[in-house]
């Protein structure tokens, strides 16, 4: 049943060809009940009317013997009654008689002894009796089943009246019809029907998949040749013959491959001159900055000497100078990303070890800020095959944003591992994002707040560049943040890179405390001389 299920789901040439089965075996069966039902009808109802006419005949026969007649005793009375019985079974065909005496008949001496035939043993019903007993010179009958041999087969019992001669009275006479020759012809039919009725479904099937096949494999090659083109193959078009509705239909699909191949190679000119321009801009302005810093330093180590304006100038251009720095690093690391032209270099990493020192080294702008950074690792220290420079760039970079956001709050750093995948999550108890900031956070140059102080300097590109490097290790970066309650973010890595392996996150994306009421609830700034706290079960 699965496999029908994904073949009827799959598949339009079978499920159009079992659907016009399934509608044609229903109107062949319709059909051919109807034709049975006719022919069996109009067969009966000509048997009945062919029963009769020879019942009438055959006792009106019998009477005429019996009128004729002029027995005066008994044994003289048998033997005219014996003589129409014989005619009756003459004229009928049928050797299946009963005679019977009427109720309410005076008795006299004369009267003939009842006769009834074997097969109509049982088979005369009390109520076609007394529709003879009370119908003289009437004729009525009843369908029976008589005994063939073997099996039973449909007949037909008539009866009417017969007048004995004699003063014998009224007796009530009834012929019994075998209509197996009948029901062997409606077999015949019935069976030349279903026969025929295989046969046209038959046909009608391979018919129905020779159209089908003919109307379906254009459209397969359609979907082919678009999974084709999705792929990156531009080239491949599909082949236009005659002039019908599925000709017109891939001449437009080749149409709209031609446009979209051309607008592809638009795109890609367009942004193979877009990462030139950054990557060769980034570098010729290294030389001027690079000056510049030199002569930045030279004034900010004489700003002692210089007056209380020109002194915050020199500082102002240190500051600036070295994010001017970071920002030419980070375009040119976007523009390597965009070239594909990014290559790792990994080796076994500890990725507990790892945020222990970047929490070290951020441990002082921390408690400039009034905030207690946290790391929790229960699940043990797994390694994984990254790069840590890039990892470690991942890290700063989410420490730093939870910190500047993160309102003087404690923020947890948390590491966990399984089988397949390391997990580090970053949890603050800030500001916190709308839905809308939360659809944008990785975007280039993106900010929730512009108007916002920064106290780090960032460039506005750390969180893309951070989305970016995860997904180059086949990880992945995930954001979960509510307004007033603070931000995770969450970073899995695979412990071995494997395209197609399955990857399960160790560390659930949505915190355990949603409404922020774990580290940090109701407090405003934290600070000790502990920063770090480690609970790891390894």
């Amino acid at each position: 049943m699965r496999r029908f299920g994904t073949l009827w789901r799959r598949s339009l040439q079978f499920r159009t060809v079992l659907i016009t089965l399934g509608l044609s075996s229903l109107a062949i069966l319709v059909i051919g009940f109807t034709i049975s039902f006719t022919v069996a009808s109009n067969l009966f109802q000509q048997q009945v009317e062919r029963v009769l006419a020879s019942s009438s005949t055959a006792a009106a026969a019998a009477q005429g013997i019996l009128d004729a007649s002029d027995a005066a005793d008994r044994a003289t009375v048998q033997a005219v009654t014996y003589d129409a019985m014989e005619t009756v079974i003459g004229v009928s065909g049928s050797p299946d008689i009963a005679l019977f005496r009427a109720p309410g008949t005076t008795p006299v001496p004369l009267a003939p002894s009842d006769f009834l035939s074997p097969d109509l043993a049982g088979k005369i019903s009390p109520e076609l009796r007394e529709l003879v007993q009370e119908n003289p010179e009437a004729q009525y009958w009843q369908s029976v089943e008589l005994d063939g041999g073997d099996e039973a087969v449909p007949g037909i019992v008539v009866g009417t009246d017969l007048v004995m001669p004699g003063g014998a009275g009224r007796y009530e006479l009834y012929i019994g019809y075998d209509l197996a020759d009948v029901a062997q012809t409606l077999a015949f039919v019935q069976l030349t029907g279903a026969i025929g009725a295989i046969a046209l479904i038959a046909l009608l099937s391979a018919i129905t998949l020779v159209v089908v096949r003919w109307v379906i494999e254009p459209i397969q090659a359609v979907s082919a040749t678009s999974r084709r083109l999705a792929a990156g193959d531009l080239g491949v078009r599909l082949p236009a013959k005659g002039e019908d509705e599925l000709a017109a239909l891939a001449e437009s699909f080749n149409g709209m491959a031609d446009t979209l191949q051309a607008r592809i190679r638009d795109l890609a000119e367009l942004s193979v001159m877009q990462q030139r321009f950054v990557s060769d801009v980034s570098h010729e302005l290294r030389t001027p900055l690079t000056t510049i810093r030199l002569a930045g330093e030279v004034l900010y180590g004489q700003r002692d000497e210089f007056p209380p304006a020109t002194a915050r100038t020199a500082e102002l251009l240190r500051t600036q100078t070295e994010r001017f720095e970071t920002l030419l690093a980070d375009l040119l690391e976007i523009s390597r990303y965009d070239a594909g032209s990014v290559e790792l270099e990994t080796e076994p990493t500890n990725l507990v070890t790892l945020a222990g020192e970047s929490i070290e080294s951020m441990h002082s702008l921390a408690l400039e800020r009034g905030s207690e950074l946290r790391l929790e690792a229960p699940g043990g220290h797994l390694d994984a095959e990254v790069d840590p420079r890039r990892i470690r760039r991942i890290v700063r970079n989410l420490i730093g944003n939870a910190i500047e956001h993160g309102e003087g709050r404690p923020i947890v750093v948390s590491v966990d591992s399984n089988a397949t995948a390391v997990a580090l999550s970053v949890r603050d108890y800030g500001l916190g994002m709308s839905e809308e900031a939360v659809q944008r956070v990785f975007d280039r140059f993106w900010r929730a707040d512009p108007s916002r102080r920064r106290t780090i300097g960032g460039t506005g590109l750390g969180l893309a560049i951070a989305l970016e490097d995860a997904v180059v290790h086949g990880g992945t970066l995930d954001v979960w943040s509510r307004e007033g309650r603070g931000t995770v973010f969450r970073l899995v890595l695979p412990r071995v890179h494997d395209p197609e392996g399955t990857v399960v996150p160790p560390l659930p994306l949505e915190p355990a405390d949603p409404d922020a009421s774990g580290p940090g609830a109701g407090e405003s700034l934290v600070a000790g001389d502990a920063p770090i706290q480690e609970a790891s079960d390894a």
